[in-house]
This record gives C-alpha cells, structure tokens and sequence, in this order.
C-alpha cells in the first residue's frame, strides 16, 4: 500500500507563498527528488533574493543564503570545496537568475560546474510588487508597464533555456511547468535528472519550471494557471534544450 507522505526533506511548517503560487509545488518535487535520491545528508542548497528568499526555513537539508544573484556563484565555490561529497543546488527566481545574477548563471554554465539550478520563471518580480522583469511578455501589464511591455522600449523577454543551449558547456537544460498533472509529473522527471546528472558528475543542470504569480498578475489562482498554458507555454515553449548524454548515447 503506498501512502502519501510529506517528503521529509520538506520541513514541515507553513509556507509563507501567497494563495495559489506554485512555488510550494516545487518546492515538494525537489524535495521528493532529494528523498528518492537519498541525498538529504549530502544537500547543501542555495537560496536567493526574491519570493523564495527564506527558502532556508523550508527544506531540511543544508542551505546557505547568497546576495541577489549570486547564487550560482556560491554554489560553485561550496561544490568545488568538496566535490565528491556535496550535491549542491540554487533555487532561483526570474529577476535573480536572469537579471542581476545573468552572468553567474552564463559563466557557470559555460563552464559546465557540476551543480543543479531549479530557476522559477513567473515573467514578474514577485516579491517586491510586481514590476517588470527580464521575463514578462511583450505586452504585459506590469507595475513598471502599465500599458504593457513595450518591446520597443524595453526589449523582448529572455528565454534562458534557448539562450544557455548555444553554450558549449551545459549538460541538461529543460523547461516545465506545474499547471496540471500531467506537467507536474514532467516536472519531477526533469528535476530528478538534474540531480542524477550532478551524483554521476555530468555537469551543469538547469531546469526551468514556468510558475504562477496570482497576486501580481491579477488573476485568481485558477485563471493563472490557464493563463501559463495560453499565454507563457507559445512564448517559452517546454521540452528539452540540451541534453548532452543523450545525444551521445543515441550517437553510439
């Protein structure tokens, strides 16, 4: 018989996320992961500035608080330090991993460090009010674009997964989400893969999870879940965007 559970990685108390966020979701599946994984011991992760900026108070395992940003950074030096026994992970935000930390993100993907990043995208700077990010679609209304994103002005979005795969360095790039089911299941496998790459030493490993922002989006928690599905998934399609082993085993 098999019960649900709490994952024990996953502390138990209250998350501070407001109504209908689907941070705590990822939050579950990389804690399930960490379980299945047998990994807790050896977890060190990295938390961010932004909405999951207490993510320390949330999973079991070692964590370390990084400057907005930086967080690859600190993960490379933290896993360099002991990099046959520490599984190392950052767990990012839009404005954090690609806006003021873009190029932490670039040079340790280029240089293939063997860490994992679990990078949110909910196109919004979530925690301080809901301005634009690197992220919004063209279009959006946002508290810094009330008339929505002006391309012309203000540039087109960032889509990191297609951006990182031009890099030589990268290991696994993938991009999910957690609007259903189904894409929730999705989800967890590209996450467990991300860690198994680190455990096997294959490098740098990045998942992209498109995520729900009801609060700042204006939305009701449902609405915003059909909102990724119509309006994020035809601009950040999901799939696979470099999976080095693959293809060379495939080649093989």
């Amino acid at each position: 018989m098999v019960v649900f559970e709490k994952p024990h990685a996953l502390a138990d108390v209250p998350l501070h996320y407001c109504p209908g966020c689907t941070h705590g979701i990822v939050h579950r599946l990389v804690a399930e992961v960490i379980d299945e994984l047998g990994i807790e011991g050896r977890t060190i992760g990295v938390a961010p500035v932004g909405c999951s900026v207490m993510a320390y108070n949330y999973f079991n395992c070692d964590m370390i608080e990084a400057a907005h940003g930086r967080a690859p950074a600190v993960a490379t030096g933290v896993k360099r330090a002991n990099p046959e026994e520490h599984i190392v992970f950052t767990y990012q935000g839009d404005g954090d991993l690609a806006s003021i930390g873009m190029a932490e993100t670039v040079h340790a993907a280029a240089r293939n460090e063997n860490i994992t990043i679990i990078f949110i995208n909910n196109a919004i700077y979530g925690m301080t009010g809901g301005q634009m990010a690197p992220t919004s679609l063209p279009g959006q209304v946002t508290q810094t674009s009330p008339y929505g994103r002006d391309v012309k002005a203000c540039g087109y979005p960032i889509r990191v997964c297609e951006m990182l795969s031009e890099l030589e360095g990268p290991e696994y790039l993938a991009r999910v989400t957690v609007n259903n089911v189904k894409n929730v299941n999705n989800a967890k496998k590209a996450i467990k893969k991300a860690f198994q790459n680190q455990i096997e030493g294959k490098g740098f490993s990045l998942v992209e999870v498109l995520s729900t922002c009801p609060t700042n989006w204006g939305m009701t928690p449902q609405k915003a879940l059909q909102w990724i599905d119509e309006k994020m998934i035809p601009y950040y399609p999901l799939g696979v965007y470099k999976d080095r082993s693959a293809k060379e085993e495939s080649a093989q």
